[in-house]
Protein backbone atom coordinates (compact mmCIF):
# COMPACT_ATOMS: atom_id res chain seq x y z
CA UNK A 1 0.00 0.00 0.00
CA UNK A 2 1.58 3.38 -1.00
CA UNK A 3 1.90 6.47 1.07
CA UNK A 4 -0.87 8.97 0.76
CA UNK A 5 -0.42 12.45 -0.55
CA UNK A 6 0.72 14.88 2.15
CA UNK A 7 -1.04 18.21 2.28
CA UNK A 8 1.43 21.08 2.17
CA UNK A 9 0.67 23.26 5.16
CA UNK A 10 2.28 24.17 8.45
CA UNK A 11 2.50 21.30 10.92
CA UNK A 12 0.87 22.44 14.12
CA UNK A 13 2.47 19.83 16.37
CA UNK A 14 5.85 21.12 17.45
CA UNK A 15 7.46 17.70 17.83
CA UNK A 16 6.22 16.46 14.46
CA UNK A 17 7.34 19.69 12.84
CA UNK A 18 10.87 19.32 14.26
CA UNK A 19 11.11 15.67 13.14
CA UNK A 20 9.88 16.51 9.65
CA UNK A 21 12.40 19.38 9.39
CA UNK A 22 15.31 17.12 10.37
CA UNK A 23 14.35 14.39 7.87
CA UNK A 24 13.67 16.67 4.92
CA UNK A 25 16.75 18.80 5.68
CA UNK A 26 19.01 15.78 5.56
CA UNK A 27 17.33 14.62 2.36
CA UNK A 28 17.76 18.04 0.76
CA UNK A 29 21.43 18.19 1.68
CA UNK A 30 21.89 14.67 0.32
CA UNK A 31 20.20 15.59 -2.98
CA UNK A 32 22.41 18.70 -3.29
CA UNK A 33 25.53 16.61 -2.77
CA UNK A 34 24.40 14.00 -5.28
CA UNK A 35 23.57 16.69 -7.84
CA UNK A 36 27.05 18.26 -7.49
CA UNK A 37 28.77 14.89 -7.86
CA UNK A 38 26.67 13.33 -10.62
CA UNK A 39 26.28 16.41 -12.80
CA UNK A 40 29.53 18.24 -11.92
CA UNK A 41 27.46 21.29 -10.96
CA UNK A 42 28.32 24.12 -8.59
CA UNK A 43 25.71 23.86 -5.84
CA UNK A 44 25.24 26.08 -2.79
CA UNK A 45 22.53 25.46 -0.21
CA UNK A 46 21.68 27.65 2.80
CA UNK A 47 19.03 26.68 5.38
CA UNK A 48 17.90 28.53 8.51
CA UNK A 49 15.72 26.69 10.99
CA UNK A 50 12.81 28.29 12.87
CA UNK A 51 15.17 28.82 15.80
CA UNK A 52 17.72 30.61 13.62
CA UNK A 53 20.24 27.78 13.31
CA UNK A 54 22.24 27.72 10.05
CA UNK A 55 22.75 24.69 7.80
CA UNK A 56 24.73 25.08 4.57
CA UNK A 57 26.34 23.10 1.79
CA UNK A 58 28.65 24.20 -1.02
CA UNK A 59 30.87 21.98 -3.10
CA UNK A 60 33.18 24.90 -4.06
CA UNK A 61 32.42 27.22 -1.14
CA UNK A 62 29.40 29.30 -0.23
CA UNK A 63 31.20 32.68 -0.58
CA UNK A 64 32.60 31.85 -4.03
CA UNK A 65 29.20 30.73 -5.29
CA UNK A 66 27.49 33.87 -3.95
CA UNK A 67 30.06 36.13 -5.65
CA UNK A 68 29.49 34.30 -8.91
CA UNK A 69 25.75 34.68 -8.49
CA UNK A 70 26.07 38.44 -7.92
CA UNK A 71 28.18 38.82 -11.07
CA UNK A 72 25.71 36.84 -13.16
CA UNK A 73 22.52 38.37 -11.73
CA UNK A 74 22.89 41.66 -13.66
CA UNK A 75 20.50 42.02 -16.51
CA UNK A 76 21.36 43.86 -19.76
CA UNK A 77 19.27 46.77 -18.56
CA UNK A 78 21.28 47.00 -15.36
CA UNK A 79 24.51 46.92 -17.33
CA UNK A 80 23.24 49.66 -19.60
CA UNK A 81 22.21 51.74 -16.59
CA UNK A 82 25.64 51.31 -15.02
CA UNK A 83 27.31 52.27 -18.29
CA UNK A 84 25.18 55.41 -18.59
CA UNK A 85 25.89 56.38 -15.02
CA UNK A 86 29.62 55.86 -15.57
CA UNK A 87 29.49 58.03 -18.70
CA UNK A 88 27.65 60.75 -16.76
CA UNK A 89 30.27 60.72 -14.00
CA UNK A 90 33.04 60.90 -16.60
CA UNK A 91 31.44 63.96 -18.17
CA UNK A 92 31.04 65.58 -14.76
CA UNK A 93 34.71 64.95 -13.97
CA UNK A 94 35.72 66.43 -17.31
CA UNK A 95 33.68 69.59 -16.63
CA UNK A 96 35.19 70.01 -13.18
CA UNK A 97 38.69 69.51 -14.56
CA UNK A 98 38.12 72.16 -17.26
CA UNK A 99 36.74 74.58 -14.67
CA UNK A 100 39.73 73.98 -12.41
CA UNK A 101 42.15 74.69 -15.25
CA UNK A 102 40.24 77.89 -16.11
CA UNK A 103 40.44 79.09 -12.51
CA UNK A 104 44.17 78.38 -12.41
CA UNK A 105 44.67 80.33 -15.65
CA UNK A 106 42.67 83.27 -14.28
CA UNK A 107 44.74 83.26 -11.11
CA UNK A 108 47.97 83.39 -13.12
CA UNK A 109 46.59 86.32 -15.11
CA UNK A 110 45.71 88.20 -11.92
CA UNK A 111 49.27 87.65 -10.70
CA UNK A 112 50.65 89.09 -13.93
CA UNK A 113 51.81 85.77 -15.35
CA UNK A 114 51.14 84.10 -18.72
CA UNK A 115 49.78 87.29 -20.34
CA UNK A 116 51.11 86.52 -23.81
CA UNK A 117 48.04 84.77 -25.28
CA UNK A 118 45.67 87.58 -24.17
CA UNK A 119 44.40 90.16 -26.63
CA UNK A 120 43.62 93.84 -26.04
CA UNK A 121 40.05 93.24 -24.88
CA UNK A 122 41.03 90.54 -22.45
CA UNK A 123 43.82 92.72 -21.06
CA UNK A 124 41.37 95.60 -20.59
CA UNK A 125 38.97 93.32 -18.72
CA UNK A 126 41.85 92.12 -16.57
CA UNK A 127 42.85 95.73 -15.85
CA UNK A 128 39.28 96.55 -14.78
CA UNK A 129 39.22 93.54 -12.48
CA UNK A 130 42.49 94.57 -10.88
CA UNK A 131 41.33 98.17 -10.43
CA UNK A 132 38.09 96.98 -8.84
CA UNK A 133 39.96 94.64 -6.51
CA UNK A 134 42.40 97.45 -5.59
CA UNK A 135 39.52 99.83 -4.84
CA UNK A 136 37.84 97.26 -2.61
CA UNK A 137 41.12 96.58 -0.80
CA UNK A 138 41.66 100.30 -0.18
CA UNK A 139 38.10 100.72 1.00
CA UNK A 140 38.49 97.84 3.42
CA UNK A 141 41.82 99.25 4.67
CA UNK A 142 40.25 102.67 5.26
CA UNK A 143 37.36 101.08 7.13
CA UNK A 144 39.74 99.15 9.39
CA UNK A 145 41.76 102.32 10.11
CA UNK A 146 38.59 104.25 10.98
CA UNK A 147 37.47 101.48 13.32
CA UNK A 148 40.89 101.48 15.02
CA UNK A 149 40.75 105.28 15.44
CA UNK A 150 37.28 105.05 16.95
CA UNK A 151 38.50 102.40 19.34
CA UNK A 152 41.46 104.56 20.39
CA UNK A 153 39.18 107.56 20.92
CA UNK A 154 36.83 105.47 23.00
CA UNK A 155 39.72 104.30 25.14
CA UNK A 156 40.94 107.89 25.46
CA UNK A 157 37.51 109.03 26.68
CA UNK A 158 37.39 106.12 29.09
CA UNK A 159 40.82 106.96 30.51
CA UNK A 160 39.82 110.65 30.78
CA UNK A 161 36.71 109.70 32.73
CA UNK A 162 38.79 107.53 35.03
CA UNK A 163 41.24 110.40 35.55
CA UNK A 164 38.41 112.78 36.45
CA UNK A 165 36.95 110.28 38.88
CA UNK A 166 40.32 109.81 40.58
CA UNK A 167 40.84 113.60 40.80
CA UNK A 168 37.40 114.09 42.35
CA UNK A 169 38.07 111.30 44.80
CA UNK A 170 41.36 112.88 45.88
CA UNK A 171 39.76 116.30 46.28
CA UNK A 172 36.87 114.83 48.30
CA UNK A 173 39.31 113.17 50.70
CA UNK A 174 41.20 116.46 51.25
CA UNK A 175 44.39 115.58 49.42
CA UNK A 176 44.66 118.49 47.07
CA UNK A 177 47.91 118.74 45.17
CA UNK A 178 48.49 122.42 45.91
CA UNK A 179 47.89 121.93 49.61
CA UNK A 180 50.38 119.07 49.65
CA UNK A 181 53.01 121.23 47.90
CA UNK A 182 52.54 124.13 50.36
CA UNK A 183 52.67 121.73 53.30
CA UNK A 184 55.86 120.21 51.95
CA UNK A 185 57.51 123.64 51.42
CA UNK A 186 56.56 124.82 54.94
CA UNK A 187 57.89 121.59 56.45
CA UNK A 188 61.16 121.94 54.59
CA UNK A 189 61.61 125.58 55.76
CA UNK A 190 60.87 124.65 59.37
CA UNK A 191 63.39 121.81 59.19
CA UNK A 192 66.14 124.16 58.02
CA UNK A 193 65.62 126.69 60.91
CA UNK A 194 65.08 124.19 63.70
CA UNK A 195 68.79 123.58 64.20
CA UNK A 196 70.68 126.79 63.32
CA UNK A 197 73.70 125.81 65.42
CA UNK A 198 76.18 123.67 63.56
CA UNK A 199 78.77 121.87 65.69
CA UNK A 200 82.36 122.71 64.82
CA UNK A 201 84.24 120.17 62.81
CA UNK A 202 87.08 118.68 64.78
CA UNK A 203 89.78 116.24 63.96
CA UNK A 204 89.02 112.74 65.19
CA UNK A 205 92.63 112.40 66.29
CA UNK A 206 92.05 115.07 68.95
CA UNK A 207 89.71 112.70 70.85
CA UNK A 208 92.15 109.82 70.95
CA UNK A 209 93.36 109.58 74.58
CA UNK A 210 95.28 106.33 74.27
CA UNK A 211 98.69 106.00 72.58
CA UNK A 212 98.85 104.43 69.13
CA UNK A 213 101.84 102.27 68.27
CA UNK A 214 103.15 102.56 64.74
CA UNK A 215 105.93 100.24 63.60
CA UNK A 216 107.75 100.95 60.34
CA UNK A 217 111.02 101.92 58.69
CA UNK A 218 109.85 104.59 56.28
CA UNK A 219 110.77 107.54 58.55
CA UNK A 220 114.03 105.90 59.49
CA UNK A 221 115.04 105.61 55.86
CA UNK A 222 114.11 109.24 55.28
CA UNK A 223 116.20 110.25 58.31
CA UNK A 224 119.24 108.42 56.89
CA UNK A 225 118.84 110.27 53.61
CA UNK A 226 118.87 113.66 55.42
CA UNK A 227 121.82 115.41 57.17
CA UNK A 228 120.52 114.60 60.66
CA UNK A 229 122.76 112.24 62.67
CA UNK A 230 121.65 108.63 63.05
CA UNK A 231 121.22 108.89 66.81
CA UNK A 232 118.81 111.82 66.51
CA UNK A 233 117.01 110.09 63.64
CA UNK A 234 116.45 106.95 65.72
CA UNK A 235 115.19 109.00 68.65
CA UNK A 236 112.87 110.94 66.34
CA UNK A 237 111.51 107.73 64.78
CA UNK A 238 110.93 106.22 68.18
CA UNK A 239 109.08 109.31 69.45
CA UNK A 240 106.98 109.60 66.33
CA UNK A 241 105.90 106.00 66.70
CA UNK A 242 103.77 107.11 69.66
CA UNK A 243 101.09 109.55 68.64
CA UNK A 244 99.09 111.22 71.42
Amino acid sequence: MGRGRVELKRIENKINRQVTFSKRRNGLLKKAYELSVLCDAEVALIIFSSRGKLYEFGNVGITKTIDRYQRCSFTPQDEQHVECETQSWYQEVSKLKAKYESLQRTQRHLLGEDLGPLNIKELQNLEKQLEGALAQARQRKTQIMIEQMEELRRRERHLGDMNKQLRLKLESEGFNLKAMESLWSSTSAAGNTAFPFQPPQTNPLDYQTEPFLQIGYQQYVQAEASNVPKSMACETNFMQGWIL
